[in-house]
């Protein structure tokens, strides 16, 4: 009986082992073999640093799988155009559509309703936990509030020194900002670059210019100039164009007006002004939802980051937000180790930057205020920034 036992054993084990010798190299064919369509819808082009942050993506994805993953692109799509975009993309027969700007959630929510096969990840928005929930809808976005908080950092060292050699008073220590529109995305992000330069120079204060527009070189250069001439001393953006970083450079001053980029370096058209960017690293998510359309599995699943149902965000600490090339040349001496401090403690999440003597106002309702005396945690439930308030006395929207 035992040597039957042992047989029946042997012989079950040399079928498992024939079976994983015979699926083995046919289930790595099926993966590898297994070809996706990814589209990008983007309210720019490679002209614009906003876009070109997302085009470094695509870069890496065609670095990463080759020719299993073919890349439709729609460029220069406004929010009325989204739909046909991607109607479009849907037609080419794309797997997972991108869409880059806070604009087209409405209407990409509504085609993923439409076509459960398709996956659908928009950037900078926060409705893929509202009703109605599809699981082909996700959201993500980087706390980029982290990167603006640090480059206000850079911006008080570079202030104070400018203080304390005379160049300017301290009742000048006005910073400009050209703002796109007054969204929360945007208010937490000026708000966050404001407390920065205040935890450095405590009597800074900021005049805001809205654009109402994503992408304008002529008019974010325009509102830049136009903040230059009302006696900011510093411009800092959130804006798509290096519009403002080239009205710094160009600004007529008897002392230099100093620059704060976004989305990749501008020190190249403003050499001389221009301090340090930071951006969105969409790397991370984008190419886990590649991996995970291609093995077709859930893309929250293959995502390293806190996610909230459908909503996936993270900062630093998964290298979702970065620092740009620090200019050594103006940059005042020891900025770049406050820098990687600043980061570590992020990653450690030791810092909460929206708090302090501040009261901020709804711009849209002055009943509805916010006592940031114990703090406000930013990203707590969304990765879309919520912040919404501006701090009173110490922003002005021009």
């Amino acid at each position: 009986m035992k040597r039957v036992n042992t047989i029946s054993i042997v012989t079950a084990f040399a079928l498992v082992l024939l079976a994983l010798i015979i699926y083995l190299p046919y289930s790595g064919r099926i993966q590898s073999d297994r070809t996706i369509k990814v589209g990008f819808v983007y309210d720019g082009d490679e002209s614009t640093p906003y876009t070109y942050n997302f085009i470094r993506t695509q870069y890496a994805i065609e670095t990463t799988y080759g020719d299993r993953v073919e890349i439709a692109v729609k460029n220069n799509t406004t929010a009325a155009d989204a739909e046909t975009a991607l109607r479009e993309l849907i037609g080419e027969g794309c797997d997972l559509i991108i869409t880059t700007s806070y604009g087209y959630g409405e209407v990409a929510k509504k085609l993923a309703g439409e076509y459960p096969d398709i996956q659908f990840c928009q950037a900078t928005c926060n409705n893929a936990n509202e009703t109605p929930i599809y699981d082909n809808y996700h959201t993500f976005m980087g706390y980029i509030y982290e990167g603006r908080y640090i480059t206000g950092v850079v911006a008080g060292m570079k202030l104070r020194q400018m203080i304390e050699e005379g160049v300017i008073t301290e009742e000048q220590a006005i910073i400009g900002y050209v703002a796109a529109y007054p969204y929360a995305e945007v208010i937490s992000g000026y708000t966050a670059f404001l407390l920065g330069v205040r935890s450095v120079v405590p009597s800074a204060v900021m005049k805001v210019k809205y654009t109402n527009t994503w992408t304008s070189y002529t008019l974010e250069k325009k509102c830049a100039e136009e903040l230059i001439a009302k006696g900011c001393v510093m411009i800092s953006q959130h804006s798509d164009t290096t519009g403002p970083a080239v009205a710094c450079e160009n600004a007529d001053m008897p002392y230099p007006v100093y620059h704060i980029g976004y989305n990749q370096s501008m020190i190249d058209v403003a050499p001389t002004t221009s301090l340090v960017s930071t951006r969105i690293n969409w790397t991370p998510y984008i190419l886990s939802a590649v991996e995970a359309v291609l093995k077709e599995e859930d893309i929250e699943k293959h995502v390293v980051a806190t996610i909230h149902g459908n909503d996936a965000g993270a900062g630093f600490e998964k290298d979702w937000v970065q620092m740009v090339e620090l200019n050594a040349l103006i940059a005042v001496e020891g900025t770049d180790d406050m820098i990687e401090d600043t980061i570590r403690e992020f990653e450690r999440g030791s810092i909460q930057v929206f708090k302090g003597d501040y009261v901020g106002i709804d711009p849209f309702d002055e009943t509805d205020t916010y006592d940031l005396s114990n703090g406000y945690i930013e990203n707590e439930v969304t990765s879309a920034p919520m912040f919404h308030y501006v701090l009173q006395d110490v922003i002005t929207v021009e």
